[in-house]
């Protein structure tokens, strides 16, 4: 099934198919050369859909579809192959789905396009339970959110509060390392690489590190923004897995911005107009959740492990770190713990003014894109493989 979105005046051609197979991918770009053989520049978005045996608890080991938008120049399209560094893997933190996060509708605030129009082939991926990847079914019971977010959902989805149907984690940090994979040899495969590199936000700090320190001869480089990183966290899966009055989480559209809100440290740090674009996007990113109580967005609580002090000293993979200065979410001080902790000659920490959790959505975000990019490139920022950077102030 293909599908397709018109383009406005003066927008990039995004071009957008869903489709089974890469074979199917090179006859659609194939039909599209006329359109675009003028423009090698100009944007394709593609979507994918990669087929997983999953891990999921709540899925038991049935089959899941892990949503993967990728984001190319037409020339990078429709070259037969990449180079190794090349291809790039962005996966979301604890709540916002990856096309959401990454990908924002509005001027410059797309990650993506940033990278894809400086030649690399880009590519986001939804976990288990996020965004437009399979959602376990106890997701579509209000009552597995914890009591306390419940109100909002009566008389409209539940009559009144009630007990969790599901009293255990729906997803967890394994079943994200094995989503991850699954997206990972399939990049591999269809673009013909050894390795990719991963870019990661907050929760994807623990899911893409942590996968990385298993499996370093498929990862190129790690860009990680604001990982939630603890030096004394679990090595292990917790046998058994905790029980939970609340396995997934709700937020709403007020909830977003008093979050948001609480970490501004300075004048215009973001726009009004791109904050709601991005609740737009993720509304539109849980058709379900965008219909009960007043509006949200839905996400498994998902129990991490796996990425501590030990895991991260036997680490080489070359890492760039960012921090943005006024984080409440992962402080400042977490993220150099992981700089100190890391055994990876080739390391970078990046303190960045004028920033929050959200950094990727704000002021300085230009400032951020182009350090992740000249780490892709030569693992370097500012020409330094290694130490502590203050950016933007």
């Amino acid at each position: 099934m293909l599908l397709g979105r018109a383009v406005g005046p003066g927008e990039d051609l995004d071009m957008r198919f869903r489709y089974a197979g890469h074979l199917i991918l090179f006859a659609v770009l194939a039909a599209a050369v006329p359109a675009i053989a003028d423009d090698g520049a100009r944007l394709i978005t593609l979507d994918h859909y990669v087929r997983v045996k999953s891990t999921a608890p709540a899925l038991a080991g049935g089959e899941a579809e892990i949503y993967v938008r990728e984001i190319v120049t037409a020339n990078t399209a429709l070259r037969s192959g990449a180079l190794t560094d090349r291809v790039v893997l962005f996966v979301h933190g604890a709540g916002t789905p990856a096309e959401v996060a990454f990908d924002v509708h509005a001027r410059d605030y797309s990650w993506m396009a940033f990278l894809a129009r400086a030649g690399f082939d880009v590519f986001s991926a939804d976990m288990t339970g996020y965004g437009r990847s399979t959602r376990p079914p106890p997701m579509s019971n209000p009552c597995n959110f914890p009591q306390q977010q419940q109100d909002q959902f009566v008389p409209g989805q539940i009559p009144a509060p009630c007990s969790p149907t599901w009293d255990k984690p729906m997803t967890t940090m394994g079943s994200d390392w094995n989503d991850i994979g699954a997206v990972v040899d399939h990049l591999r495969g269809l673009r013909r690489v050894d390795k990719v590199a991963l870019i990661g936000w907050s929760q994807g700090g623990p899911r893409t590190a942590g996968y990385a320190a298993r499996n370093p001869a498929k990862i190129s480089r790690l860009v990680v923004l604001a990982p939630a990183y603890n030096r004394n966290g679990p090595a292990d899966a917790p046998n058994p897995l905790p029980r939970s009055d609340g396995p997934m989480t709700a937020q709403s559209r007020a909830e977003f911005d008093a979050n948001w809100d609480r970490q501004v440290g300075c004048p215009g740090q973001y726009e009004p107009e791109v904050s709601a674009q991005i609740w737009q996007d993720m509304l539109a990113s849980d058709p379900v959740g965008a219909t009960w109580g007043p509006g949200v967005r839905r996400a498994p609580q998902v129990p991490t492990w796996g990425f501590n002090k030990a895991v991260a000293a036997k680490m080489q993979t070359p890492f760039l770190m960012i921090a943005g200065a006024h984080d409440k979410q992962v402080p400042p001080d977490r993220v150099r713990e992981l700089y100190a902790d890391l055994g990876s000659k080739q390391k970078v920490f990046i303190d960045l003014a004028c920033s929050s959790h959200n950094a990727m959505w704000e002021k300085n975000h230009l400032l951020l894109f182009r350090a992740a990019l000249e780490w892709l490139q030569k693992g370097t920022v500012n020409e330094m493989p290694q130490g502590e950077q203050r950016l933007g102030y």
